[in-house]
């Protein structure tokens, strides 16, 4: 039987650029040579493209990408292809923009279509789906930046232009301390701060407006960081639960990639009830998105009550030795090779 040609795609113009990089590498260092002539793609922080030849390396966070050379026609080179397995995060990867790109080509690719990876990507719309699902989430804010005013943008999406004074007055109005002020699109929390009081809200507003125009602020939960991955189409899966314990105030980038005190249990220690719960609404949140292929779902059990809350969706996930995605499903019997497999299938 003739093997599957499969362009694996990582990179990106996103600032997650270069967990995507530890990403790609991982993933076609996995995959299975029997079944696939891999033809990897790196795409530079400018949005050049590259072919990319592997090498033994193992890349780490922050490391460049070596052993490239150009490529002057994507879209021609993505036709030739029998399936596209795109390793991108964050914008430009994972925000439907280069699912887009794929529609064009008429090649499958793995993950998410356009409309689910727009969404997801999203947190202040991703808010508003999870509210029609009537799945519980953490009180929230829907700010806007625009050459130094703020607009605040209420429930029913009408704006009041503000000065960052009163729109500072109007979240401490609806919203308790401590809070998380994020920017809505981009990942790894990135761009993402804790304020305590005034001074930190303000500092933590300017910062985020930095990443994006779009600002989510919410108010903390207390309890504890749990996450669940989820794989199919129709018919969808979900692992075990996983528990994120950061070894810093929340799960920043550095924690996740540069403290060695951030550590995961898979399983988490959870009553079954629980851990059902959990993965029930994640495949709920999945459908709800629109979601194809996979997503990784994080949540909250908040402490003193147990409410289940649901924190976001990601639906290109980190393929790093130390992701939780194919952790999670290689604890609950899928082992990484497998798992692949199993995505490129269901593209």
């Amino acid at each position: 039987m003739s093997k599957i040609k499969l362009a694996v795609v990582f990179g990106g113009m996103s600032t997650e650029h270069d967990v995507s990089i530890v990403s790609g590498t991982s993933v076609i260092k996995n995959l299975d040579k029997t079944k696939y002539d891999i033809y990897p793609i790196y795409i530079g922080k400018t949005g050049y493209w590259y072919i990319y030849t592997p090498t033994n390396r193992v890349y780490k966070v922050g490391d460049s990408i070596d052993n490239i050379s150009s490529l002057s026609n994507p879209i021609q080179y993505l036709s030739q292809m029998d399936c596209i397995f795109p390793v991108l995060h964050g914008l430009y990867g994972e925000d439907g923009s280069i699912q887009g790109l794929f529609e064009l080509t008429k090649v499958p690719y793995v993950g998410c279509k356009v409309l689910a990876s727009s969404i997801s990507m999203d947190k202040v719309y991703t808010k508003i789906i999870f509210e029609k699902a009537g799945i519980d989430q953490a009180k929230y804010i829907y700010i806007r930046e625009n050459n130094g005013k703020y607009i605040y943008v209420d429930e029913k999406f009408d704006e009041i232009i503000c000065t960052l004074e009163q729109v500072i007055g109007i979240i401490e109005e609806k919203l308790k301390y401590p809070m998380f002020i994020k920017p809505s699109n981009s990942g790894s929390s990135v761009g993402i701060s804790k304020a305590k009081n005034k001074e930190e809200l303000k500092e933590a507003v300017t910062y985020a407006t930095q990443f994006d125009k779009k600002i989510l602020i919410e108010e903390a939960i207390k309890g504890r960081e749990l996450e669940c991955a989820v794989l199919g189409n129709e018919e969808v899966q979900a692992s075990c639960i996983g528990e994120v314990l950061s070894a810093e105030e929340f799960y920043s980038f550095d924690s996740k990639y540069n403290n060695n005190e951030s550590k995961t249990q898979i399983p988490a220690d959870l009553p079954t009830e629980i851990s059902e719960e959990i993965r029930r609404k994640a495949i709920k949140a999945f459908k709800a998105v629109n979601g194809m292929g996979l997503s990784r779902v994080d949540f909250f059990v908040e402490q003193g009550t147990n409410r289940i809350i649901i924190n976001e969706i990601n639906t290109l996930p980190g393929f790093t030795d130390i992701s939780m995605y194919p952790k999670l499903f290689e604890t609950s019997g899928i082992n990484y090779s497998q798992l692949l497999d199993n995505l490129i299938e269901l593209a």
